[in-house]
């Protein structure tokens, strides 16, 4: 056996598991981040939408405090407890607030999706801006998940912005979780995984329930519905999914992990297919296509 296949064998082996342990990660937190926009759709139906945000905040911190003092974590610095509430701020309650926000504006579903599946767009832009490299296949792959995501949503774009007010309360909602995701990747990944979580969710609801209670009256119902749809919002999307998003910023360029949002509106597109009767084209599913080929490409080492 000469030297090249010796090295080829022996580097196979690690190389499975590491890619594995990227991957999986990565299919989780896709396939659950969708999941968040049934369930959303769902709680705004019944109560009203940042009264629902407050609940799922405020319970995702009450979950993170169990967890915390069950494991017995220590008090972070303050430096990094400050970090993480930026982070909370950026990535929970700007992003969620300005999208909600926008829909109570006039914003459609489809034009909200847009703004904010930009995303891994804005980012590279961003952390370019800031010396981060970006090869050109990387760039490619960008352009072409945006063009996926574009025929996903193609038959939802009508109904537009909505207002100006609306618009811009989208771009605030795409510059936090722009935002939010390079600065957690470049502050705030140090932090003990609860205690970030427990910290951010306690910084959105601190900002979201004034609004909340003085502007909506903290407006619900008490159907099984909602109740269904809170406790998934809290336990599966803002337990487990950000908890999967913060792994995979300690695993990865910020620029590459945003990549991945280019397949949440395909993946949502088939969910609302298969669990809401909602339409379905063999136009949306040459983008979902064409998104994961972005993806591909935008996260290739």
């Amino acid at each position: 056996m000469n030297s090249r296949a010796m090295s080829l064998a022996s580097t196979a082996p690690s190389t499975a598991p590491s890619a594995l342990r990227e991957t999986l990660p990565a299919a989780a937190f896709i396939v659950l981040w969708s999941t968040g926009y049934i369930a959303g759709k769902v709680a705004v139906a019944h109560a009203a939408p940042f009264t629902a945000l407050t609940l799922r905040f405020g319970g995702a911190a009450l979950v993170f405090a169990a967890i915390a003092l069950a494991r017995g974590v220590a008090l972070p610095p303050r430096r990094l407890l400050l970090h993480s509430a930026v982070v909370g701020l950026l990535t929970l309650a700007l992003q969620f607030g300005g999208v909600y926000g926008a829909f109570a504006l006039g914003a459609s579903s489809g034009f909200a999706a847009l703004v904010i599946g930009a995303m891994p767009l804005a980012t590279s832009l961003a952390a370019a801006a800031l010396g981060e490299k970006q090869s050109g296949l990387r760039w490619l792959g960008l352009l072409l998940g945006f063009a996926g995501v574009l025929m996903v949503l193609q038959d939802r774009l009508h109904f537009g912005v909505g207002s100006a007010a609306a618009g811009f309360a989208l771009l605030l909602g795409l510059i936090g979780i722009t935002s939010g995701t390079l600065y957690q990747k470049r502050h705030a990944t140090g932090l003990d995984l609860n205690a970030g979580l427990l910290v951010q969710n306690l910084a959105a609801t601190a900002v979201l329930a004034p609004v909340a209670l003085l502007h909506e009256g903290l407006r619900f119902d008490t159907s099984a519905a909602f109740a269904g749809s809170m406790a998934w919002l809290i336990l599966v999307n803002s337990v487990g999914t950000f908890a999967l998003l913060f792994v995979l910023l300690r695993q990865g360029a910020a620029t590459r992990v945003s990549t991945l949002f280019y397949l949440i509106t395909p993946v949502t597109a088939v969910m609302g297919w298969a669990l809401m009767r909602e339409p379905m084209s063999v136009l949306k599913l040459g983008g979902f296509a064409l998104a994961a080929t972005g993806v591909y490409l935008g996260t290739r080492r």
